[in-house]
């Protein structure tokens, strides 16, 4: 085994080399499929704003292009968390037991459902589409009181849900570590 790693990015292969959790080394593939997938809209998002507004004067509008990106490593930071505590202890030497990469996985999933249960509660009760005004969906099935409470929370606030999901990142690494 390599004595460590290179960076965010070897940290990931170091990591599910090196982790003694089933469920960590899963966490480690999901999250680095999340993590590409969310590095792959908000450059999107930022490609696409650019093109919208290349005419326009620089001022404002080049601190919204950098909002998008630290929105983005803010969403990121909580998913890359888990992988980066356990490559560190590793290449350290350090006792990091399967109990706590399992509770960081638990809560790197966690984590990972509360960035769609964000975005669920963030959808406006109606809205436009194609030129249409479509209304959100009620709520049914199983998870129809989950769905109910997420649109409750008020748009503005829904940022409070992944919010919550990083804070048990740490508060997983904190009480198992």
């Amino acid at each position: 085994m390599a004595s460590g790693y290179d960076g965010v990015f070897g940290a990931f292969p170091y990591a599910l080399r090196s982790s003694e959790s089933r469920l960590f080394k899963c966490y480690v593939l999901a999250s680095a499929l999340a993590i590409g997938l969310i590095a792959l809209l908000v450059g999107i998002a930022v490609v696409v704003l650019i093109g919208q507004t290349a005419g326009v004067p620089g001022g404002s509008l080049t601190l919204s292009r950098a909002f998008y990106i630290v929105i983005g490593l803010l969403v990121v930071l909580p998913a890359i968390a888990p992988v980066l505590v356990v490559a560190r202890r590793r290449r350290r030497g350090e006792e990091s037991s399967a109990r706590h990469e399992a509770a960081l996985a638990a809560a790197g999933f966690l984590f990972l459902l509360s960035l769609y249960l964000g975005l669920v509660a963030s959808m406006p009760e109606t809205f436009a589409l194609d030129g249409e005004t479509v209304t959100r969906p009620t709520p049914s099935g199983v998870f129809a009181p989950v769905i109910a409470a997420l649109y409750a929370i008020p748009p503005v606030l829904s940022w409070s849900v992944p919010l919550a999901g990083a804070a048990l990142v740490a508060a997983a690494h904190r009480i198992f570590g």
